[in-house]
């Protein structure tokens, strides 16, 4: 069992089955999903979208750790925020994050991005934190300059989403380079 992990305004705590309802109020809006390969689901894909996270929760080897993020003030949930780890001989990690548009420009996934961060850093032991974004979605973007984060560059047309190919940003941080951001 992971402990929540929590900053001034949420707490993060591992997806449990009931969540599926709260995602889907998010991962049914066109605009939650725009820059993704995904949605908008129906009620039948949010609900396996969470059963396949409790699934890979029970792996041998977890490689996935999916948390929904809950606003301290009224307990509500408003979105998830996910570590993938790429590569455990390289030590290398995955950020993303997704928060229901009601929440959005209130900084909630600067502090979710920068909670991911510390957990990989201080409880996987990881060297390299990466996270990719639609090069469109400014607010994604403006997301991980703020947690400090180095833009790389460029992968071009990586992702098939709705509207034809899509380049994705990819963006790292160095546990050396947070080690001065703590």
């Amino acid at each position: 069992m992971i402990h929540n992990l929590k900053s001034e305004r949420v707490i993060l705590r591992e997806i449990e089955e009931k969540d599926w309802i709260d995602v889907h109020k998010y991962g049914s809006q066109e605009r939650v999903c725009q820059y993704q390969p995904w949605g908008p689901n129906s009620e039948k894909e949010s609900e396996a979208f969470v059963k396949q996270i409790l699934i890979d929760a029970k792996q041998k080897l977890r490689s996935r750790f999916v948390f929904a993020i809950i606003l301290k003030e009224n307990g509500e949930m408003i979105g998830a925020g996910e570590f993938n780890i790429r590569d455990y001989t390289k030590k290398v990690g995955e950020i993303a994050y997704i928060v229901n548009p009601k929440y959005w420009g209130m900084g909630i996934a600067t502090e979710v991005a920068k909670l991911l961060i510390i957990y990989g850093f201080n409880e996987l032991n990881l060297h390299r934190i990466f996270a990719t974004c639609d090069p469109r979605n400014i607010g994604s973007l403006k997301v991980l300059e703020k947690v400090g984060m180095t833009k790389e560059g460029r992968i071009r047309e990586d992702l098939l989403i709705r509207d034809g190919w899509r380049d994705s940003l990819l963006y790292s941080i160095l546990e050396q380079e947070w080690e001065g951001n703590k």
